[in-house]
């Protein structure tokens, strides 16, 4: 059984940094690529990004594209997002996903404050 954890989130004022960190217990991460998501309340959940498995390539929502820097450690098995100049848009729990059939973990909370 794999469960999927997202940690790092928290609440931060408008311009501030956050980096989250996704794990995957039951399954070597490092072997997907791995996609980042976020959904605001009453909104539908969002792809703003993702990596390849070797960390050689990564793809960016164009909302999120100059600000939000994905990267990974293999040999740690975790996938990283790196949040900068976040903006109250930004709120929204975030969560991660392999390119694989898993279930969605509980996603981690990002507040960015005005």
């Amino acid at each position: 059984q794999v469960q999927l954890v997202e940690t790092g989130g928290g609440l931060v004022q408008a311009g501030g940094s956050l980096r989250l960190s996704c794990e995957a217990s039951g399954r070597t991460l490092s072997r997907y690529a791995v996609g980042w998501f976020r959904q605001a309340p009453g909104k539908e959940r969002e792809r703003v990004g993702a990596i390849s498995r070797t960390g050689g390539s990564t793809w960016y929502a164009e909302s999120v594209k100059d600000r939000f820097t994905i990267s990974r450690d293999n040999a740690k098995n975790t996938v990283y997002l790196l949040m900068n100049a976040l903006k109250p848009e930004d709120t929204a729990v975030y969560y991660c996903r392999p390119e694989i059939e898993v279930p969605w973990g509980q996603g981690t909370q990002v507040t960015v404050s005005s």
